[in-house]
């Protein structure tokens, strides 16, 4: 039971990513906002959204994917992956990002793929 329970943690945080990253990929001005950055980047930078929208998208798809051809690794990846939400809340941190969005966002994030993978073990 435990384990149903962290793959379905696993695909709403895929589901979830993928949609966030298209979001990123059609260049959403609110998003940069929502990631928990002071100010949107100029109209030339914004190619840097795509760049995390395909991230979000290919992290995604590989949980997705690992169900259905390494369920027995899916919670290694999921611990893997948890370093990139790490990562987010870090930027947002050393960017002058609110705390609020940094733990409660990104934090929460990582926190959730590490308890998908622990429920994944049991």
């Amino acid at each position: 039971m435990l384990n149903w329970i962290g793959l379905v943690i696993s695909w709403i945080g895929a589901l979830g990513i993928i949609a966030i990253g298209v979001a990123y990929m059609g260049k959403n001005a609110k998003n940069a906002a929502g990631f928990g950055l002071p100010a949107s980047p100029a109209p030339e930078a914004r190619g840097w959204w795509q760049v995390k929208g395909i991230r979000d998208i290919a992290s995604g798809l590989l949980v997705i994917v690992f169900t259905f051809v390494a369920r027995d690794q899916l919670a290694l990846l999921m611990l893997l992956l948890a370093v990139v939400p790490l990562g987010d809340m870090w930027i947002v941190l050393t960017n002058g990002g609110p705390r609020k969005a940094a733990f409660g966002i990104h934090g929460a994030t990582a926190v959730a793929m590490i308890a998908a993978a622990g429920l994944l073990v049991a």
